[in-house]
């Protein structure tokens, strides 16, 4: 053959490591275990501060939990009530019944007035929740507090933009006696 020494032991086995191998693994396996001890020790640092900070003491710079900052938005600039009546506009169904909720849906919330702005499908659904919004405004009060909902402006459907030109009678109304 070319002069090639068949492995001792058998064809089949790998040698077993020798010093320097095993010294390699030996080095290799306290590193990673130098460095999970780090990130553990890193971790349980920060934790006893309460969290990352960007300096020695806490300040208004430090990183925060997203939720936290969303509050602090909404507290800042004066939003928690436009906020709250925007999860009711994303419940809506929840709160009305999903008959009504079907043929009319809330439109805007006017923060100044405290006016909700509800629009129907049909005269007909329009004039039912007439009826109904002294409820619906004490059923929305209870849920995001006394005084948010003073008043449901309830709108019907809106017929199609008048045309006006050569082909129109003068004080013709047109559609418009269809719709609202």
């Amino acid at each position: 053959m070319s002069g090639e020494r068949p492995p001792a032991g058998g064809a089949g086995k790998d040698p077993e490591p020798s010093g320097v191998d095993l010294a390699r693994v030996a080095l290799r396996a306290a590193r990673e275990a130098a460095r999970a001890r780090g990130d553990a020790a890193q971790q349980k640092k920060q934790a006893r501060r309460g969290g990352l900070r960007s300096g020695a003491r806490g300040d208004r710079r430090d990183p925060m939990a997203l939720g936290a900052a969303i509050n602090r938005l909404l507290t800042e600039r004066g939003w928690e009530a436009p906020a709250a009546v925007g999860g009711v506009m994303g419940r809506w169904p929840e709160i009305v019944g999903e008959d009504v909720a079907k043929h009319c849906e809330p439109e805007r919330y006017d923060e100044d007035e405290r006016v909700l702005v509800v629009r129907c499908d049909s005269t007909a659904w329009a004039t039912n929740l007439r009826l109904l919004a002294p409820t619906l405004v004490a059923r929305l009060n209870d849920d995001l507090g006394h005084g948010t909902v003073r008043l449901i402006k309830v709108v019907g459907p809106s017929g199609p933009a008048r045309r006006y030109g050569p082909l129109r009678a003068p004080g013709s109304t047109g559609p418009g006696d269809t719709y609202g």
